[in-house]
């Protein structure tokens, strides 16, 4: 169970590959989600058939990385539970750039202090964010490692969008969804720093989606034109292919990011033999694991004089490259499939259990809030077409909006 089944996330495939892994061990598995891309949607069900799927004996995987109505209905219907946890971006990055995630993300998090007494096993997709559950008082908690489906890179690229970069100029690399946390804004100020004072032969590539946050996209564009940077450029969401050419054409990569779960760029990077320079912060350092670059300062001169020195210096390069090997390496000798099935053994052995005590009409509360967001998406005026009251707020409300 998850809120959204996204084309090319991590979150996505990491969903895949455990309904992959299930399968092959003999287990019955539906992914049931709120939405789906269209591309996925056929590989899903409605998450309000597993009301009727559930009972005291099924285990439910439950991916938790916002506030959602399909995580209202995981914690209520009978069965055990494994909850999955991506963390949560804290909703201040959010603030002025979507307002309908600030709402989510903080809804997550208040909606995640019920878990602690409801599951069965949770399970952190880094350590970072396993004892971010275990400062929540999650019990017991365990880690389900991330290991990225590289496959998916091992495929012709397709040069088409990439083309044009495939010269003697230096190119700074960043993947990864156009939002505030990846602090897109600070990649771009490290490389006007670096194109400025180093090297003028070079350009900034920022390949993601911006769908949802062109608000943020606009403020980025306006930074890059009041900066006088050239050659920065939002390629938007790109195919597997696409993004293969991206990294073949990449000389260094450039992470910037103040808040994250894992962070799989980084791993494909390392994957692509493109050298890492990222921000010491959250999960970044320990999906490092001792290779790449890492540095803890904002200064913009700072953080271009150590790419130029990484970019200045082959055998530097070759040297970083070589570390990030070895971290893959490690990585990729994690035993997702037996570490993912002795969970769910470990679930399984507790025994069946009961459906948890929710309110007396929680049922009915939530076929009603159903039928009210259904009738908002087919007319959003509907919840405007009532006078107001003597005395209402609704008209202030809606103007300070």
């Amino acid at each position: 169970m998850l809120a959204t089944l996204g084309y090319g996330d991590a979150i996505g495939h990491e969903v895949l590959g455990i309904q992959r892994v299930l399968r092959s061990a003999g287990f019955d598995s539906d992914i049931f989600v709120q939405t789906a891309d269209y591309r996925l949607e056929d590989l899903t069900r409605d998450y309000r058939e597993l009301i009727h799927e559930s009972n005291a004996s099924t285990v439910l995987i439950h991916h938790f990385s916002i506030g959602s109505r399909a995580s209202r209905i995981a914690y209520a219907v009978p069965g055990r539970q494994i909850l999955v946890y991506h963390n949560i971006t804290p909703p201040e990055f959010f603030v002025n750039v979507n307002e309908q995630l600030v709402e989510q993300c903080f809804k997550g998090r208040r909606e995640l202090g019920a878990y602690p007494a409801r599951v069965d096993l949770a399970l952190g997709d880094s350590e970072f964010n396993r004892q971010d559950l275990e400062g929540l008082g999650f019990k017991p908690t365990g880690v389900l490692p991330v290991v990225p489906d590289l496959s998916r890179l091992d495929i012709e690229p397709n040069d088409l969008m990439a083309r044009e970069f495939d010269d003697e100029w230096t190119n700074f690399l960043f993947v990864g969804r156009i939002i505030p946390n990846k602090r897109i804004e600070d990649v771009i100020r490290y490389f006007h720093a670096y194109q400025r004072d180093f090297n003028p032969r070079s350009r900034l590539l920022l390949v993601g989606s911006y769908g949802g946050y062109e608000k943020y996209l606009a403020t980025l564009q306006s930074l890059v034109a009041r900066l006088g940077a050239s050659n920065v450029h939002f390629t938007g969401q790109v195919t597997d292919a696409e993004l293969c050419a991206f990294y073949d054409v990449a000389d260094l990569f450039l992470c910037a990011s103040a808040h994250e779960g894992f962070c799989v760029p980084i791993v494909e990077a390392f994957y692509k033999q493109v050298p890492v320079l990222a921000y010491a912060a959250a999960a970044v350092p320990s999906t490092m694991d001792g290779a790449g670059v890492l540095y803890t300062t904002r200064d913009q001169v700072e953080v271009a004089a150590l790419a130029d020195a990484i970019l200045d210096h082959p055998g530097l390069v070759e040297g970083i490259v070589c570390k990030q090997n070895e971290a893959l390496d490690r990585l990729r000798a994690k035993d997702f499939d037996g570490t993912l099935l002795r969970y769910v053994n470990q679930v399984l052995n507790g025994g069946p259990r009961p459906a948890p005590r929710v309110a007396w009409d929680f049922w009915d509360q939530f076929r009603a809030a159903e039928e009210l967001f259904e009738l908002q998406q087919y007319r959003p005026a509907i919840f405007r077409a009532l006078p107001e009251l003597p005395g209402s707020t609704v008209g202030l409300v809606e103007e300070k909006r």
